[in-house]
């Protein structure tokens, strides 16, 4: 038996269960336009995470050509997590008119993506590209993994010619480090120890510490294309190989890198950089009397946020000391900075 009514029932209810779909499938298909959109405007495209970026077969040697400038090139190593130190790094280094010659060698492709977009021709990816992943702690297998590429990098440019400065990205430039790099020496590097040296210290490799190694810094490197320079690398490459991360060891490059230059040092002209012009963070941030010297505050030329981990803590030690340069009143002084300036346009502040 029909219930007179209950068809007529039936069907409006299903014609309203219809029209409910309908409309949440065309909000569905809006928010997810709005969303897409919203990531293009952030330097964004489908595809963005894998090989099929139009700059997958940009080359280290294209690259390097298309920024190198009187021979030169000043070289990073970072990947996406960091973007907002490799934005303040950058402002540091425009500031003093050498981000013309920066190259980014990114780790993996949303970095090299966002770069190129705003920037083009600035980054470069060399295979294989690291999994995205939150920022790597010092000591993980991920940060080992992430550093231990740099003297592959860094052997490939003096290969092909180029003198390299190579900066981690928690760097800020206060003065042009260049004329510092005085003399024809293969490699100058700089101490990361936080003992005050005296104003006229030596500028050979220090004596090995209590590990029986030196300990220099391997994330402020200038290196000439010359043998001595390329001996050092191919040293460091190796001590790395038989120096592998492990849960025990938590190894990470720089105790490589010292082994390299204790090892290599009778047969490469090495140049120890002045620690008042390029202090660790270890002494830069953490004895305040030596930082407010007046000598000391004329020489400064390249400070290193070490001495630190975590992110949010590195960028709070910036902040307090003035040095966290994202801002309005820096950027506007800039030349015209696309990358830059679309940071400070669409990220959020820090």
């Amino acid at each position: 038996m029909v219930i007179p009514g209950r068809r007529a029932l039936k069907q409006g209810a299903l014609s309203w269960i219809s029209r409910r779909r309908l409309v949440t499938l065309v909000l569905g298909a809006v928010l997810l336009a709005y969303i897409l959109v919203s990531l293009q405007d952030r330097g964004y495209r489908a595809g963005s995470t894998s090989s099929s970026s139009r700059w997958a077969d940009y080359t280290l040697e294209a690259a390097a050509a298309a920024v190198a400038r009187d021979g030169r090139i000043v070289v990073c190593a970072v990947s996406f997590p960091y973007l907002a130190f490799l934005v303040n790094w950058l402002i540091s280094i425009a500031s003093h008119g050498h981000h013309d010659k920066v190259l980014v060698i990114a780790e993996d492709y949303e970095m090299l993506n966002y770069v190129n977009e705003f920037w083009p021709g600035h980054a470069v990816l060399v295979p294989p590209a690291l999994p995205l992943a939150t920022a790597q702690r010092f000591g993980s297998q991920g940060f080992f993994n992430f550093t231990s590429r740099r003297p592959q990098h860094l052997l490939k440019l003096l290969e092909l010619g180029y003198s390299v400065l190579y900066n981690d990205v928690d760097m800020v430039w206060m003065s042009d480090p260049f004329p510092l790099f005085t003399g024809d020496h293969d490699i100058y590097f700089t101490d990361d120890m936080t003992a005050i040296k005296p104003l006229d210290h030596s500028h050979s490799l220090p004596p090995p510490g209590k590990k029986g190694r030196t300990y220099i810094c391997s994330c402020m490197i200038f290196l000439r294309p010359t043998p001595g320079a390329k001996l050092v690398l191919q040293k460091w490459i190796e001590e790395l190989q038989q120096q592998p991360w492990s849960p025990k060891a938590k190894a990470n490059d720089q105790p490589a890198f010292n082994w390299a230059l204790n090892k290599t040092s009778n047969k490469v002209d090495m140049y120890l950089l002045p620690q008042a012009s390029f202090p660790s963070g270890g002494l830069y941030f953490k004895n305040e009397t030596w930082r407010r010297l007046p000598q000391n505050q004329n020489k400064l030329t390249i400070i290193h946020n070490n001495y630190i981990t975590g992110f949010d803590k590195k960028i709070k030690r910036f902040h307090d000391t003035g040095l966290w340069l994202i801002d309005d009143a820096h950027v506007n002084t800039l030349p015209d900075f696309n990358l830059v300036k679309h940071y400070l346009d669409t990220q959020p502040q820090l």
